[in-house]
C-alpha cells in the first residue's frame, strides 16, 4: 500500500475500534493519524471540558491489545520516551500539560488481523520519520 492507503486504513481502523460507550460522559471525540505523522485524540465530555493527546508517529514503540472484564478492551500504544502530549482544557480543576510514554484507548471490535494490520500501518509512519 502506498502511504495515503496506509493513511486511510489507520483511521478507518481506529474510528471503528474506538468505544467510546465506556464513558458516559463524553460527548464527542476525535481520533485520527495525520498526513504529517501525528496520532492524536481529543476527547469533548459535557461542560466543554477536553482531554487532548498527540505524538509523533516516530516515537512509536508498540501497540498492545487487553481483553478486559466485560465489554472493556483496550489499546495500549507506547512510545520510546515520555513522547506523548496530554492536555486538559476547561477542566475545573485546572488545565494540565505532561507528558505520557503510554496512550490507552478503548476498542470493540479489534480481532487480531486488525490489530496486526494497525501495528504495520504505525510502523510504516515511523519509518518515514527517520
Amino acid at each position: 500500500m502506498d502511504e495515503q492507503e496506509w493513511l486511510n486504513w489507520s483511521n478507518k481502523c481506529l474510528s471503528e475500534a474506538y468505544n467510546p460507550s465506556v464513558d458516559a460522559k463524553l460527548k464527542k471525540y476525535e481520533i485520527e493519524v495525520t498526513p504529517d505523522h501525528f496520532l492524536r485524540l481529543r476527547k469533548t465530555y459535557q461542560h466543554d471540558r477536553q482531554e487532548y493527546f498527540s505524538f509523533n508517529l516516530q516515537k512509536f514503540e508498540d501497540v498492545n491489545y487487553y481483553h478486559g472484564a466485560g465489554l472493556t478492551d483496550t489499546l495500549q500504544i507506547k512510545t520510546q520516551a515520555d513522547d506523548i502530549i496530554v492536555q486538559t482544557y476547561n477542566d475545573p480543576k485546572g488545565d494540565i500539560d505532561s507528558m505520557s510514554t503510554v496512550l490507552t484507548i478503548p476498542v470493540k471490535n479489534m480481532p487480531p488481523e486488525r490489530l496486526d494490520s494497525l501495528k504495520a500501518a504505525l510502523l510504516f509512519f515511523k519509518s518515514k520519520g527517520l
